[in-house]
């Protein structure tokens, strides 16, 4: 990933403070820019750019939320590709479709579902998977994602501050964000106080510890950590015989869940996995409180700190690479070049958040994409730049149907 931050002192006081360097928070301090010019913009991240879930993800692009299609959402695919277009981040977005695949008649919703004729994908899972129908989607290169819309943001004008964790916000107006920052080759902290007139909260499983109330009660939500491995390189013949000579991804809409995709050098990509498993950990705690109060050494409930080569996520991968090898006999002694986790934020009823923060009107929260936030946070995030740009007049919380 080809992007390096320029640094600099933190400024006192700021137009804008994004807060998160992921897809969603690089999105919006790049299109701030370009919608506002004059503002200032300060994105701050607790480790480098792309360290979270946009750092590790299978970059598989899909047209609406977990939820579905929501009330004035629009056309996020349409709207992702012309982001990415007008900020000059070329990332090889293809979009063939996607096939959903389940080995029932119901999906994990309880929808009917119905295999296809012919269907070209089958698999032993548990049962026979097939495709059961093509929805709009496809595949990006997330590496070019993150470092296109960092340098954008950057060249821009936007000051892109790495190492600097936001520890606490006050409501007041200005808004001030109270910042840790690590000292480059040094295990020194600056301690800083920020003000700003908005502020975007973009950390997306981070969520949780700043979005407060949002992601607690009657809306819990759980940062979680998946799980992905990358195989050898299949060629065309054997690509045909599994079934992917399509060359679209794929994910299943019952359980147990498993998603995948292929690189463009004949790569394929296979996901699954949850640590800790639903109903756990902040779940208990979101029940007992009204809010989830910040510690950072709770950031991400730990789990930017689990190591995949031991306990549970060692099993869970372990558990993922011979549930790949047993699809399909092409599969059976396929090799195994990387595996790893990443950070999700699950919902309940997988509905993202995004609105205002319930203690401040100058404070938008965004997160929660529960594994569809590839192209999403993206789209988010431009939407969040043109409401602080004063440019979205309608209304643009996100809320169910």
């Amino acid at each position: 990933m080809a992007f390096r931050a320029k640094g600099g002192r933190l400024p006192e006081r700021v137009d804008v403070a994004i807060v998160g360097g992921g897809f969603t928070g690089l999105a919006a301090a790049a299109m701030v820019k370009r919608l506002a010019p004059t503002k200032s913009v300060l994105l701050m991240e607790a480790e480098r750019v792309g360290n979270g879930a946009s750092g590790r993800t299978g970059g598989m692009v899909l047209a609406e939320t977990a939820a579905g299609n929501l009330p004035g959402l629009g056309d996020v695919l349409k709207g992702y590709r012309e982001i990415l277009r007008e900020l000059g981040v070329k990332a090889d977005v293809e979009v063939p479709g996607v096939w959903e695949l389940a080995r029932g008649p119901r999906s994990m919703e309880g929808k009917a579902v119905h295999a296809i004729e012919r269907s070209p994908i089958e698999w032993n899972d548990l049962g026979k998977l097939r495709v059961v129908k093509k929805v709009p989607g496809g595949a990006v290169n997330p590496g070019k994602v993150v470092a296109g819309l960092a340098r954008a943001a950057q060249d821009g004008g936007a000051q892109i501050a790495e190492h600097t964790a936001v520890e606490k916000l006050e409501f007041s107006h200005p808004v001030r964000l109270h910042v840790q920052r690590r000292k480059p080759g040094s295990r020194g902290v600056e301690r800083n106080v920020v003000a700003a007139e908005q502020v975007l909260i973009a950390t997306n499983a981070g969520s949780v510890e700043l979005g407060e109330e949002l992601f607690a009660g009657r809306e819990p939500a759980e940062p979680k950590l998946t799980f992905a491995l990358a195989t050898a390189r299949l060629g065309e013949k054997h690509l045909k015989e599994i079934g992917l000579g399509s060359r679209r991804p794929f994910y299943t809409v019952d359980l147990p869940y498993l998603w995948g995709r292929l690189l463009d050098d004949g790569r394929l990509i296979f996901g699954s996995g949850l640590v800790p498993g639903w109903g756990e950990s902040m779940r208990e705690e979101s029940r007992k409180k009204k809010g989830v109060k910040f510690s950072k050494d709770r950031l991400w409930s730990g789990l930017e700190k689990v190591d995949v080569r031991k306990g549970e996520a060692a099993e869970r991968l372990a558990s993922l690479e011979k549930r790949v090898r047993a699809l399909h006999p092409a599969l059976e002694k396929i090799r195994v070049t990387h595996r790893w986790g990443g950070p999700i934020l699950i919902t309940r009823e997988f509905m993202p958040v995004f609105r205002r923060h319930p203690r401040s009107a100058q404070v938008i929260v965004s997160g929660g994409y529960s594994g569809h936030g590839v192209a999403l946070s993206v789209y988010l995030g431009a939407r969040a730049a043109r409401v602080m740009a004063g440019k979205f007049a309608e209304e643009w919380e996100l809320k169910a149907r």
